[in-house]
């Protein structure tokens, strides 16, 4: 069960290798991004000897750079078939059909799909039941605020609920949050997550190691929702069939799934759907 997802450049080796130890979840490798152009064939080298040393602390991800770019195809070629890397992150997916093509190039390899643009949000539950190998869907919000040209924090609401629809109405684990961009503004880190938290995503991705714990944080229920949830879980196996708890609540079969999903969640050791 995911929660953190440390962003960490593709071209440093020296801090890959710090970022396994560092706390997070999993680790992406970003060869887009993070590298400029005159480093992607060096970021690529170091990744793939990366991967080929296994095992690692923490599943390894690659952000790969955009498929249509001079290097995805490359990346594909160079990273698909290694047994150390756990996913590879699609960026500015915007169409089933690209997942379907690099399913076939990357046969077996968990992918992520990235959706930056206004294309790709309308297109999201198609994006999402394309092929089995896509297991999960994202938002790239900076790219998906310029191309919306939205300037307030509210103005992504829509596409952050429509991921989260695309995502379960397709059977795949709630998205992730997009990074927050200042890696020294903790609170607001925190407000942001509990929106997101709010809105129905889990976890969220961090671009440094600060940010992992505040997400962490806000992601894992309290002691008082833990406590709720495992009333309810109780009641339900004590007595089949409706059951009324001491506040007068019934419990219905949602409301106990949504009580499995939080007791689960506490202890991190199940899926988070049911």
């Amino acid at each position: 069960m995911i929660l953190t997802w440390l962003y960490v450049p593709g071209d440093r080796p020296e801090v890959v290798s710090k970022a396994l130890h560092a706390g997070a979840d999993a680790v992406i490798v970003d060869l887009e991004d993070a590298v400029s152009a005159s480093r992607k064939e060096y970021a690529r080298r170091a990744t793939a000897e990366l991967l080929g040393d296994v095992p690692h602390p923490v599943p390894v991800h690659v952000r790969v750079n955009a498929l249509d770019s001079p290097w995805g195809g490359a990346d594909l070629s160079a990273l698909g078939g290694l047994h150390g890397l756990a996913g590879l992150r699609l960026p500015k997916i915007c169409s089933p059909e690209q997942i379907v093509a690099t399913a076939d190039r990357a046969p077996g390899v968990a992918l992520y799909a990235l959706l930056e643009s206004a294309i790709g949000v309308e297109r999201a539950y198609e994006i999402a039941r394309a092929h089995p190998a896509l297991r999960g869907l994202s938002l790239g919000e900076a790219d998906l605020r310029a191309d919306l040209g939205v300037t307030a924090e509210s103005g992504l609401d829509w596409p952050r609920s429509r991921v989260v629809v695309a995502a379960r109405a397709a059977g795949l684990a709630p998205p992730a949050q997009s990074v927050f961009p200042d890696i020294r503004n903790l609170e607001a880190l925190a407000d942001s997550c509990a929106r997101g938290r709010a809105l129905g995503f889990l976890g969220r991705a961090a671009i440094h190691p600060r940010q992992l714990p505040v997400i962490e944080r806000a992601y894992l229920p309290g002691p008082a929702e833990v406590s709720a949830a495992e009333e309810i879980v109780a009641a339900a196996r004590r007595t089949p069939g409706a059951v009324a708890l001491p506040d007068g609540r019934f419990v219905d079969p949602a409301m106990l799934a949504g009580a499995e999903r939080v007791v689960a969640l506490s202890r991190r050791d199940a899926p988070v759907l049911s």
